[in-house]
């Protein structure tokens, strides 16, 4: 038997000293006593995995709306690929792997139905009402949303995990700005919760972050191939991919297309992975880090490519930029679903009656834009092309 304790002492001898420590967590909102045998962050990541948004996620679009084939990464499938990426960064640089695994898999849980476009037109429509973005209302999930305890509103998260929320960033959040890797290594964290303005995240929060963009590269681009959208010619411009085909092309011999893309895919994993791993524990000793405290006081991210692939991924990311993102297949479905949006969104805020007595009581406190939107950005793809139907299609027989 190994209890709660002795994986806490565990962790205390294992990890790096600049590593969190589930024995020194920052805590709950809410006291609650501890479990014998699992560690807080254990129990962050199971309340996560258990709770109704993580589930939804399976019905959220990552890139092609669910319908669109049955082998595309949905927004849950795209998860558990960060967390496996994570875990693997946390285990190379000794630091607390379950905060790792709990923080990947809650990260995007405040996303909305279809993907950033559906992100992108909430927050239009709340633009007098503080506007919408998904890490923010991840957060808003997991603090008021959830309701699984007689005791609390939402999941009483440790505050690593809830801090985290607000220091996530990636090119893909917001994808008309320059890119994240250069916004998240200069600037300081926010104001987030369960942390002082200012302050840096976890490693193991930097960590998510960094196994965010990694999937996003490699596997919407395996998408994009899968697809047809992308071609593998152009690519062969591309830095990155370049160097992941010619890993790939002495035992390349024989295979099929697919068999090449998926190697190819995977070796364009491993070269960021182990990039990351080495240019962190090199900008870990320059900064002279020894402990989380030094973590948190950096003045940029400590998590981060070298310079040399940060170039890279750049181009490759501008690459899907233009070529993916772009592409008029995915403008197309993008644009429809801005329009299931707006108008259930509409029509709701319009006749509020029509909205669930939870939805309204909850109006009452937070405002009817804000609540809707809480109701909208929680759906499935599905269910809001389902919830526009029953709202607008007319009676059978009219």
């Amino acid at each position: 038997m190994l209890t709660r304790a002795e994986q806490e002492a565990r962790e205390t001898k294992v990890l790096a000293p600049w590593a969190a420590r589930a024995a020194s967590s920052r805590g709950r909102a809410h006291p609650e006593g501890e479990h014998p045998y699992r560690t807080a962050f254990q129990r962050d990541r199971d309340r996560i995995v258990h709770c109704d948004a993580f589930r939804r996620l399976e019905y959220k679009t990552q890139v092609f709306v669910n319908h669109e084939g049955d082998h595309y990464r949905t927004r849950l499938t795209h998860t558990m690929e960060v967390a496996q990426i994570a875990r693997t960064l946390a285990r190379a640089l000794s630091l607390n792997e379950d905060l790792a695994e709990a923080i990947a898999l809650a990260h995007d849980i405040g996303h909305t139905p279809f993907g950033h476009a559906g992100e992108a037109t909430l927050d239009d429509l709340l633009a007098a009402d503080g506007g919408f973005e998904h890490n923010r209302q991840g957060l808003r999930v997991v603090e008021r949303l959830e309701r699984r305890y007689p005791g609390f509103e939402g999941l009483n998260l440790t505050g690593e995990v809830r801090e985290a929320f607000a220091a996530h960033r990636t090119a893909y959040d917001h994808p008309d700005r320059k890119s994240a890797l250069e916004e998240s290594s200069r600037a300081p964290g926010r104001a987030h919760a369960g942390a002082p303005p200012g302050e840096r995240p976890t490693l193991e929060a930097q960590v998510v972050a960094a196994a965010d963009s990694v999937a996003y590269d490699s596997h919407d681009l395996d998408d994009g191939l899968r697809s047809g959208l992308l071609e593998e010619r152009a690519l062969d411009r591309v830095a990155l991919w370049r160097r992941a085909a010619e890993a790939v092309a002495p035992a390349a011999d024989g295979l099929d297309a697919d068999m090449r893309r998926a190697q190819t895919v995977r070796a364009l994993i491993n070269l960021q992975v182990s990039d990351l791993v080495e240019a962190t524990e090199a900008r870990l000793a320059g900064r002279g880090v020894r402990s989380l405290e030094d973590v948190r006081a950096a003045s940029e991210a400590l998590v981060a490519p070298g310079e040399a692939v940060r170039a890279e991924k750049r181009e490759l990311e501008s690459h899907l930029m233009a070529h993916f993102y772009r592409h008029y297949r995915v403008c197309r479905m993008a644009n429809k679903a801005r329009g299931f949006v707006e108008a259930v969104f509409g029509e709701l805020a319009r006749h509020p009656d029509a909205l669930p007595p939870a939805v309204r009581e909850r109006a009452e406190a937070d405002g009817l834009p804000r609540a809707i939107a809480d109701y909208v950005a929680g759906m499935t793809d599905r269910y809001c092309q389902d919830t526009y139907i029953r709202l607008f299609q007319p009676f059978e027989g009219m």
